[in-house]
């Protein structure tokens, strides 16, 4: 799909689509604002007996009560699913608890879940949706920026165990994906900063025009400008369609979205979940995985690694990883890391830059990230 240029951008009442491209598990993501969006979003519901709106503490007194009355007009009964808010709570029992209110008012497989809120809420109501009845209808409603440049997109769903992250969950894609980018409005900084994260990755992995974009604007994604969002969400979501749509199961070129991930994954377990937000983990990822691309020869170019580093902290990204033991830091990070979706027969598997603009995923060997995490932690 051909975008409008960041230039272009400037009718806030615009409607971008970027479609998602898996023959008959096809699906848009529409980006806009308010009702225009919203207009366009309810023709593309699917049909069903009920809907269920899973969400959470934090966001169901912000927007909850305006998607239910949107969806009353168009289903015969809407439930609700409000969930505590946190990334500590992504599990089998916080899980359970949107199962007990399907079971509890007898939904059958012409329901329809919507997971309003971020990255957790839409992980939980996804894997949900692909579990109960083995199967039944969703539709991502993303709140937060990580969540609609990430996230929401690609059908990965997930919940944590105390010794890895999103190690048990499933590949279950939504029917439609609704970027509302006035409910950005209501992020706390952190909260955006860790979106700015998952949108910065971006560009090493994939495309360094967006990144020389990301080092002329991140100001004005900081103070929430509206155009710049917009284009930020939406070549993102350009981006990640594109690599899902080539590999929808992460068999290959997918793993590249996980560049920073394998580190930042180990400080969200190390520390405990809840304690670093996910963006922020993945940002101090991101230069170890950057630091690891050097060392590995791969990139040659001196200015990338400094330019990376300065365009995170200008977002307000964390660029320091965390020691996770003060008594043997690298092998606590090895041991982590091993529990990773992307190891295989027990060798670590990182994302790596091959250059600046290419991510590849490789065996590195132990040695060579201990002394990486020695020299830099």
């Amino acid at each position: 799909m051909t975008i409008a240029s960041p230039e272009q951008a400037t009718d806030l009442h615009a409607l971008d689509v970027v479609k998602i491209d898996l023959a008959e598990r096809s699906y848009p993501i529409l980006i806009g604002q308010g009702e225009s969006l919203w207009q366009q979003a309810l023709t593309l519901l699917p049909k069903g007996t009920s809907a269920v709106i899973v969400t959470n503490e934090t966001v169901a007194p912000l927007y909850s009560q305006a998607l239910r009355q949107r969806l009353l007009a168009h289903y015969p009964r809407v439930l609700e699913v409000v969930l505590p808010d946190g990334e500590q709570y992504k599990n089998w029992e916080t899980l359970n608890q949107v199962f007990d209110v399907l079971l509890a008012h007898a939904a059958d497989r012409k329901t329809v879940l919507f997971a309003l809120g971020g990255g957790v809420i839409g992980d939980m109501t996804g894997f949900a949706a692909a579990s109960y009845m083995r199967g039944v209808p969703f539709v991502q409603v993303p709140t937060t920026l990580l969540a609609q440049v990430d996230s929401s997109v690609g059908g990965k769903t997930a919940i944590n165990h105390p010794l890895g992250k999103n190690m048990i969950g499933a590949f279950y894609q939504p029917k439609l994906v609704v970027c509302d980018l006035d409910t950005l409005k209501t992020l706390p900084p952190a909260e955006l900063s860790a979106g700015l994260g998952e949108v910065i990755k971006y560009g090493p992995i994939y495309d360094m025009a967006f990144f020389d974009w990301l080092e002329a604007n991140v100001e004005r994604l900081v103070a929430q400008d509206v155009d710049a969002l917009r284009y930020a969400v939406r070549r993102s979501c350009e981006i990640k369609a594109a690599v899902v749509s080539a590999d929808e199961t992460e068999s290959g070129l997918r793993e590249i979205l996980n560049f920073g991930h394998t580190f930042g994954h180990a400080i969200e377990a190390g520390k405990g979940y809840g304690a670093w937000l996910h963006g922020h983990a993945v940002a101090a990822g991101m230069v170890l995985a950057s630091l690891l691309s050097t060392k590995l020869g791969y990139v040659q170019d001196a200015q990338f690694h400094p330019r990376l580093v300065t365009l995170l902290q200008r977002a307000g990204l964390p660029v320091q990883a965390p020691v996770l033991d003060t008594h043997n830091n690298a092998q606590r990070y090895l041991d982590l890391m091993r529990v990773d979706k992307k190891s295989q027969g027990g060798a670590i598997r990182f994302v790596v830059l091959k250059p600046a603009g290419k991510a590849v995923t490789e065996k590195v060997d132990d040695a060579t990230v201990a002394e990486l995490l020695n020299a830099h932690l």
